[in-house]
Order: C-alpha cells, then sequence, then structure tokens
C-alpha cells in the first residue's frame, strides 16, 4: 500500500523514490492527476540531475485543449515497496502520478485538509 495526504492545495500527494541509472536515489512529492492517462512526469532539470535515459517524444492534449510534444524517458521507482521501470515525461511542472501508474489500483482519497490518500493493489 502507498499512502499520501491531501495539502491545503487540495492536491492528493504521495512520495516516491525515483532512481537514477547509476543506483542515486531522490524521493519527490507527487500530485495524483486523474486526469493525465500518462505514467508519471517529472521537471527537466530532475530528469537531467538523475541523468535518465531518453527513449523517445510522445505528443500529448493540454486540459486547455492544446496540443504539445514532449520528452520520455527512462525511470525507476520504488512503487508499493518494489522497484518498477517505467517511462516519464518530462514536463515543466510539478511531478505527477497518471492513471496508467494507478492502473491495477484502487485510489482513496479523503478530501479534506490533511486527509488521508492510500492507493491500494486489487487482487
Amino acid at each position: 500500500m502507498i499512502t499520501g495526504v491531501v495539502t491545503a492545495r487540495r492536491e492528493a500527494i504521495i512520495r516516491l523514490i525515483v532512481r537514477s541509472p547509476n543506483g542515486s536515489e531522490q524521493e519527490v512529492e507527487a500530485v495524483i492527476d486523474t486526469g493525465f492517462n500518462g505514467w508519471f512526469s517529472l521537471p527537466p532539470a530532475l530528469i537531467t540531475a538523475l541523468q535518465l535515459p531518453w527513449l523517445t517524444q510522445g505528443r500529448g492534449l493540454l486540459a486547455d485543449g492544446s496540443s504539445t510534444v514532449f520528452d520520455i524517458y527512462q525511470v525507476t521507482i520504488i512503487w508499493d515497496g518494489q522497484p518498477r521501470n517505467i517511462p516519464v515525461e518530462a514536463a515543466d511542472t510539478d511531478p505527477l502520478v497518471g492513471m496508467s501508474l494507478l492502473y491495477g489500483y484502487e485510489l482513496h482519497i479523503q478530501a479534506v485538509d490533511a486527509g488521508t490518500v492510500t492507493i491500494t493493489r486489487l487482487p
């Protein structure tokens, strides 16, 4: 199970460990974004600092209806206690957890200040 908290800004956040190819790790706070159908996003500066390998480019439709092109990298995260290799999109925003990463899990959010966020694997 993964746990987090709802902030005063009304964001459901969890803490994740991201691992670079050389094995160094960094903890990040990531916002749960159910409107994001991708896996995970990180700011370009953190992707550079972690020296993540580039995979490809992708195209996405933003909430305002505009289209954008972004770079996709490979990252290892610790998810539900286990290392997991996933694609990560470079985005000039806070780290985001998308629906592809949540797939196969149940998300529960107590939508109040300091409410709990729980992510539990489905049977």
